[in-house]
């Protein structure tokens, strides 16, 4: 009986946490990699409360998802690009080892489309960003990408500035985890931090 107690008086503090922060959640403890799950060879670690990707001596494709399944969400991370930075966020996604079937918002070097919105092993690009955006992506900084995802409706925006907005019925159909991504090639180093979801 006292266990019950204590279970419900924990998910009880969790609700009222929640509640407090406008219905936001962290995905993120600072702590450890809890709730997670690592798709490939390549490097996932904490450091000094920052998630980390890094990639491996394979140099192949690695990607961090969340244990659960997110349908109708908006997101908010922050990510700073170390060296070659082509990486990604996943949405609605599935693995079969490093194969993802699924939507990627991309993190990418400067001139390569963050923001943007890419099919994995699908159509590919569904939307890129226009050419007069791309000067948004501070490199080696801090940046803010946000992430709303309703039905088939997907928009984006990267410190502030909206970057796509589209509707699409296969992505209504979706379903499936958030990822983050390390692509393959090697090089590639990404830091991350402040990784919240409020589920709609």
């Amino acid at each position: 009986m006292r266990k019950i107690t204590f279970l419900g008086l924990v998910l009880s503090l969790s609700i009222v946490v929640i509640a407090c922060n406008g219905g936001w959640e962290s995905l993120f403890n600072g702590e450890n990699l809890d709730g997670w799950k690592v798709h490939g060879t390549e490097k996932w670690y904490v450091e000094d409360g920052l998630l980390i990707c890094e990639s491996g001596p394979d140099e192949a494709y690695g990607y961090l998802s969340t244990e659960k399944n997110y349908d109708d969400f908006e997101l908010s991370v922050e990510f700073l690009q170390e060296a070659d930075g082509n990486s990604g966020v996943f949405f609605r996604s599935t693995f079969d080892g490093t194969k993802v079937s699924g939507w990627q918002v991309e993190v990418a070097p400067p001139n390569h489309d963050t923001g943007g919105i890419y099919e994995s092993y699908g159509r590919g690009w569904l939307v890129q960003i226009p050419d007069e955006k791309e000067n948004i992506l501070k490199m080696g900084e801090w940046n803010e990408m946000r992430i709303r995802v309703v039905g088939g409706h997907v928009t984006t925006w990267l410190n502030g500035e909206q970057m796509v907005d589209i509707e699409d019925e296969k992505i209504a159909e979706g379903k499936g985890a958030i990822a983050l991504q390390i692509h393959d090639g090697g090089g590639i180093k990404v830091k991350w931090r402040n990784i919240k979801i409020k589920e709609l």
